[in-house]
């Protein structure tokens, strides 16, 4: 099979790839490239030189920064933005509370929120999940009762990634205790600095800080924060996961650490057969999984999600996680160390010695985005007919 492009989107993807790899800082592209973990201030200037060119949020509405893109564009976009090594925009504020509030906020939160969202010139969080209600997000249960002009919440969120730099927190909360439970919860957005909110960090198994819990103590948030209706979180919600699973099967980037790790580890591949031919499945695969990525934009022109898209969720992470475990396993000896205080080498040793660290971070992309349990039952519905 052979695919190509026409003229007018490869003329796209090289305007796309010129700009990644001149505009974007190299400081920033190298961290990446190399597996080193981005500081904040590296994300924020990312997603700033993206917004200043007009490409840091392209599937928002036009009149609050995006383009009038086809889904092909998008997705040659995305796959060109992970190709060279720039960090895709703050998904917490790109793809989750950003489009949100494009779809369901008042003028006034529109003005207010949308600017800043797209320059991150507010860092949002997200606060759906808690101890009892993960896969079940339904079940949760931190409250939010009306008093006045005012909101008051008390309970917890967890697994609130990069929470410490929070300015802001788009959280599901309970509303309505008396109705079945997606009935009750309304979304609401609240200011990190409010008295009674606290961030405490939950070290990984890696030793790093990237998720946190928060909780709310008494937390009172302005009613004008109220995100569409009372009671109507739920819609919200599934409109910002859905969301959220886009783009979860980063085909670029996982090819990019594929093909470093094949040049890296050159001589110990040309001396084991078997490791070659371990590489060349998952190129296979990879190969198959940005097909069925094409597949899926080419029947997604309506805005409906194409059901092979949990296909792409399911494989993209994956694969994902099989290409961690082949760099950890091409790194020997290098891959069992701490990595600690190679941050700023850029050895071959000193590459694969930071790789435990992504292989085990990988470890949740199987359950973030909607588990891949969960997708193989849409998988099963949707597209078996099961």
């Amino acid at each position: 099979m052979e695919l190509a492009l026409s003229e007018e989107m490869e003329a796209f993807r090289q305007e796309m790839r010129t700009f990644f790899t001149t505009e974007v800082s190299e400081d920033i592209r190298t961290t990446v490239l190399e597996g080193r973990e981005l500081t904040k201030d590296q994300i924020v200037e990312a997603m700033r030189t993206l917004n200043e060119a007009g490409l840091a949020v392209p599937h928002w509405p036009v009149e609050w920064g995006g383009k009038d893109w086809t889904e092909l564009q998008r997705h040659l976009w995305n796959e060109e933005m992970q190709a060279a090594g720039v960090p895709t925009p703050l998904a917490f504020n790109a793809s989750m509370i950003g489009p949100v509030i494009a779809q369901f906020g008042t003028e006034e939160q529109k003005k207010e929120f949308l600017p800043k969202t797209a320059n991150i010139d507010i860092w949002w969080s997200q606060g759906f999940s808690e101890p009892d209600a993960g896969s079940d997000l339904a079940s949760l249960r931190t409250t939010a009762v009306r008093d006045g002009d005012h909101f008051v919440v008390n309970g917890q969120k967890t697994w609130t990634t990069l929470g410490q730099y929070g300015d802001w927190i788009f959280t599901l909360v309970r509303t309505d205790p008396d109705v079945k439970k997606q009935a009750g919860i309304s979304m609401l957005l609240i200011d990190m600095e409010s008295e009674g909110l606290e961030v405490r960090p939950i070290e990984l198994i890696d030793g790093g800080h990237e998720v946190n819990e928060v909780w709310f103590s008494d937390v009172r948030v302005p009613a004008e924060n109220l995100v569409g209706e009372l009671n109507g979180g739920w819609t919200i919600a599934k409109f910002l996961l859905g969301n959220e699973r886009v783009g979860v099967a980063p085909v670029g980037a996982t090819k990019r650490v594929l093909a470093n790790a094949k040049q890296r580890a050159a001589d110990l591949l040309a001396d084991d057969p078997l490791l070659r031919a371990r590489v060349v499945d998952l190129e296979n695969e990879l190969l198959a999984l940005e097909l069925t990525a094409l597949r899926v934009v080419a029947h997604s022109s309506d805005g409906a999600p194409h059901p092979a898209s949990s296909v792409l969720k399911l494989k993209g992470t994956e694969l994902q996680q099989a290409v961690s475990e082949l760099v950890v396993d091409l790194g020997g000896p290098a891959a069992v160390s701490s990595g600690a205080g190679l941050d700023d080498d850029d050895t071959v040793a000193a590459w694969f010695a930071r790789a435990p660290r992504t292989y085990l971070n990988l470890r949740k992309a199987s359950i973030y985005g909607g588990s891949n349990e969960v997708q193989r039952q849409i998988i099963s519905r949707t597209i078996l007919g099961l």
